[in-house]
């Protein structure tokens, strides 16, 4: 079973969608999307997140926006998933006359095509960004907030966490989005030590760690990820190219297997890798130690962890087995 809980709309636009929207987006009609939205090598973080965004002008109308988010689900129920957590963050995308409701709004509008379309549930995890001030996230929150059961099933902070490493004006945007239900996560321990791992779950509640690479560093970190039940979302490919690890060789899910950690997967940005769910699935199995057991066990975690509404999981549970 392929359930994705750790992938960015952002990072699954079609070089296709991009040509046909390059016009209206004020963009050169010549441009080769295919390799201006792919990375070429591994690099760094930083650099992942400028090649990330190339395809931000093409997020600021309502129909192009419904377009992508339609777009992403079809691609990954071709791939095989089975279900669909898709983050994103709305403030970047805000226009004049578009706001960040508009833009929440979209996105949920083209997530519910996408299932119409194939039978695959999705949600929408709203993702709060560390370059923005406080009052910008709690701004998102509240809007994240108003669409909690109508599309919209988690929060997330996502960006540059080694030039913005504090956690602490996140705190209120995180506490925002508790109140009004929704799945709490955050990218930490990426760029930054074992301990924002910590950080995160401590300052802002978080029941998922975006891909956490460096807790395996720290066994004391790992030893209370272990103990407090937290999920954490391993995303291979991408922390290559982000420079996270070194080789998907030494890529820390084993290890995170062996210490009991609750693992689960993500394919992060697939067009800029270009490495779909399915063939991270398959690292898994081919390069990282998981046996048909633990392959199992990463899908009942995922079932258990997922942001999904009770009914998804019950109908994701029943075919699981």
């Amino acid at each position: 079973m392929l359930i994705n809980l750790h992938t960015h709309l952002e990072g699954r636009v079609r070089p296709s969608t991009a040509a046909a929207l390059a016009s209206s987006a004020g963009l050169d009609a010549g441009i080769d999307w295919q390799r201006a939205l792919e990375l070429d090598a591994p690099s760094d973080l930083t650099d992942y997140l400028a090649k990330v965004s190339s395809s931000y002008p093409f997020f600021g109308s309502r129909d192009s926006l419904t377009r992508i988010a339609r777009e992403a689900v079809e691609d990954a129920h071709a791939d095989g998933q089975d279900y669909l957590e898709l983050r994103f963050g709305p403030a970047t995308h805000v226009r004049d006359g578009f706001g960040l409701s508009d833009v929440i709004a979209a996105v949920c509008e083209g997530v519910k095509q996408g299932t119409a379309i194939t039978g695959m549930p999705a949600g929408v995890v709203v993702a709060a960004l560390r370059l923005h001030d406080a009052a910008a996230n709690e701004s998102v929150a509240r809007a994240a907030a108003r669409f909690a059961g109508d599309g919209v099933v988690g929060f997330d902070l996502a960006g540059d966490e080694a030039r913005f490493p504090d956690l602490r004006p996140f705190a209120e945007a995180f506490a925002i989005a508790r109140a009004a239900g929704l799945g709490l996560t955050c990218h930490a321990a990426e760029a930054a030590p074992a301990g924002a791992a910590l950080e995160a779950v401590e300052l802002l509640g978080v029941t998922r760690i975006g891909h956490g690479a460096h807790i395996v560093d720290d066994p004391e970190v790992l030893a209370r990820v272990v103990d407090a039940g937290v999920a954490v979302e391993v995303c291979p490919t991408s922390n290559l190219y982000t420079g996270a690890v070194a080789s998907l060789a030494v890529h820390p899910a084993g290890a995170f297997r062996e210490a009991g950690v609750a693992v689960v997967l993500g394919d992060d940005n697939p067009r800029q890798t270009g490495s779909p769910l399915s063939r991270e699935h398959a690292l898994l199995a081919d390069t990282l130690g998981f046996d048909t057991s633990a392959l199992d066990r990463l899908a009942a975690d995922s079932i258990r962890v997922g942001f999904m509404e009770e009914h998804v999981r019950s109908a994701l549970a029943g075919r699981a087995g």
